[in-house]
């Protein structure tokens, strides 16, 4: 087998980039409880890493909230067209309700951000017009 083919790293011309394990050991455990692997930059801070290694769970509710609440699991088509149409409907309702939870009761590191100003005479598309 050629060198630049084969996909064990002993035939590799440069080696891999180096990762870096991240272990996440509460006080009182007898081990470790968590393991991650990363490579991001060496000259990445600590809080930076472990606020993305821990982002993994807000990720997992997500696509949970998503399948359950708000039916991506119910496509039942075949094509790949009929999926990207579903997904992207239900992804567009979730990003709608995030953002009404977020408005009527910010989150901490988001209460700086305020509605955007309406235009003056703004009517939005659809609604009734002046009686």
């Amino acid at each position: 087998m050629r060198a630049g083919r084969c996909p064990l790293d002993y035939w590799r011309p440069e080696p891999r980039p180096i990762e870096w394990l991240l272990l996440e050991w509460l006080d009182g455990e007898p081990e470790p409880t968590k393991f991650w692997l990363s490579n991001l930059p060496a000259r990445s801070r600590i809080t930076d890493l472990l606020r993305l290694a821990h982002v993994r769970w807000r990720i997992e509710r997500d696509y949970e909230e998503l399948k359950q609440e708000l039916g991506l699991s119910h496509y039942e088509g075949r094509g790949w067209l009929g999926f990207h149409h579903h997904g992207a409907l239900c992804i567009a309702a979730y990003a709608f309700l995030v953002a009404e939870r977020a408005r009527l009761s910010p989150p901490e590191p988001l209460a700086f951000l305020k509605a955007a100003p309406l235009p003056r005479g703004f009517r939005p598309r659809g609604s009734p017009g002046p009686d």
